[in-house]
């Protein structure tokens, strides 16, 4: 019965997903599960180089600078050239300059790697991002950004326990390992992946750089939708910010930050499927609508919350808006694009989640220590009322865009 059971479900999970997604799926996994540098990279730097903190900091900022770039680079680049040039650039090259990060030792070496190390890491992202809605039909878009989702964040959580164990080691097999699941998703591309860029979008890709940036300035429903999406990240990065810095300021320390915030990975893992799939059915502005007030609710609890009980209630509140939002969000971004537009569409998308990453730390850390924690976790709740207002307004003109789009996919 179990085994039934099992296959059953595979079966459901696999269907309207054609073969090459579930290849794109299973490289992301691989990828994700080698992940092993970035969570490290600051202990890496002070530890075992001996850089100050300050140094250390900026280096990681560069990253996050080369991952910026990448977006957009990235988006454009899948449009112009198509996805499978761009997934191949980013999974053979990024892994030759991990290896090369390993075994750096002059600072400004160091600092020069970690920048190109963020643009080709994330460069696929976009080119992903279109493949699946090149391969995918819009009515089954929803599960498949909801599994990918899942993967990544799977991987995400197994990963720093691995590397953990194998820094105790030595640290240069953190940055081969990284290197070789990187390479092996490359090499799925490489052999399993045929390229699936649109016609449309093979003779826009004629198109001057000029006309196409012209166009996306003509498309304001994407520039707003970035908008909120900078904004729910921002709201998002205090999770990793100004969270332990408030848990700390209540005589809780890393091992309780640690035990709360497993309970954000241990949701994602855990519901992440179910809701993918419980998804297609829910409209999706609306849906967002309510991710945006868990995602304020569960911060605004934070004002009240002192023991480690508090916390973890407060972070299962608003990993139920992300794990909601993280599957809604990327399916809209396919559905409003033109398809000669799909890359760069999830470029500008994932450039504003890239953003979120420097005004999440800088906002929330200026607000938390001139005017209190009190302040930044009401502010975060009336951010969160905001942005799920301003879904809202954006349901009305970005359904008839989508309806139209459907039609013409």
């Amino acid at each position: 019965m179990n085994e039934r059971m099992t296959r059953l479900m595979a079966g459901r999970l696999a269907s309207d997903l054609p073969p090459a997604y579930w290849l794109l799926w299973l490289g992301t996994l691989i990828n994700r599960l080698g992940g092993f540098v970035i969570p490290f990279l600051t202990i890496y730097l002070t530890g075992q180089r001996g850089i100050p903190v300050s140094q250390a900091a900026l280096m990681v900022s560069l990253f996050g600078a080369g991952s910026f770039t990448a977006s957009l680079t990235g988006g454009e680049v899948a449009d112009r050239l198509g996805r499978r040039p761009v997934l191949l650039l980013s999974f053979l090259l990024a892994p030759l300059n991990m290896v090369a990060l390993g075994f750096a030792r002059s600072t400004a070496l160091i600092a020069l790697l970690c920048l190109i190390q963020g643009f080709f890491t994330d460069m696929y992202r976009p080119a992903v991002g279109a493949a699946i809605a090149d391969l995918v039909p819009p009515e089954g878009r929803t599960r498949a950004y909801g599994y990918n989702y899942w993967a990544i964040n799977l991987g995400a959580a197994i990963a720093p326990v691995v590397a953990g164990q194998m820094a105790r080691w030595n640290f240069l097999l953190l940055f081969l390992g990284d290197a070789l699941t990187t390479f092996v998703f490359g090499l799925i591309v490489l052999w399993g992946i045929k390229e699936t860029r649109p016609v449309e979008a093979h003779h826009a890709a004629r198109l001057g750089v000029r006309k196409r940036l012209a166009r996306l300035g003509g498309e304001p429903l994407l520039l707003l939708f970035a908008g909120l999406t900078l904004l729910f990240g921002t709201i998002y990065m205090q999770g990793n910010v100004t969270l332990p810095v408030d848990m700390q300021a209540h005589g809780l320390g890393a091992p309780q930050y640690g035990l709360a915030i497993a309970t954000n990975g241990a949701l994602i893992v855990l519901l992440s499927i179910s809701v993918s799939r419980a998804a297609a059915r829910w409209p999706r502005f609306r849906t967002l609508a309510v991710a945006a007030l868990l995602l304020g609710a569960g911060f605004g609890l934070t004002a009240v919350s002192s023991t480690l009980l508090g916390y973890a209630l407060s972070v299962a509140i608003w990993t139920l808006g992300e794990i909601a939002a993280a599957t809604i969000a990327p399916t809209i971004v396919a559905d409003l694009s033109p398809p000669e537009l799909r890359g760069l569409y999830q470029g500008v998308f994932g450039a504003a989640w890239g953003l979120s990453l420097f005004t999440g730390p800088l906002l929330g850390g200026w607000v938390f220590q001139h005017l209190g924690s009190t302040v930044l976790w009401s502010g975060c709740l009336a951010l969160g009322v905001l942005l799920s207002l301003g879904y809202l307004g954006l349901s009305g003109p970005a359904g008839r865009r989508m309806a139209t789009q459907d039609t013409s996919d």
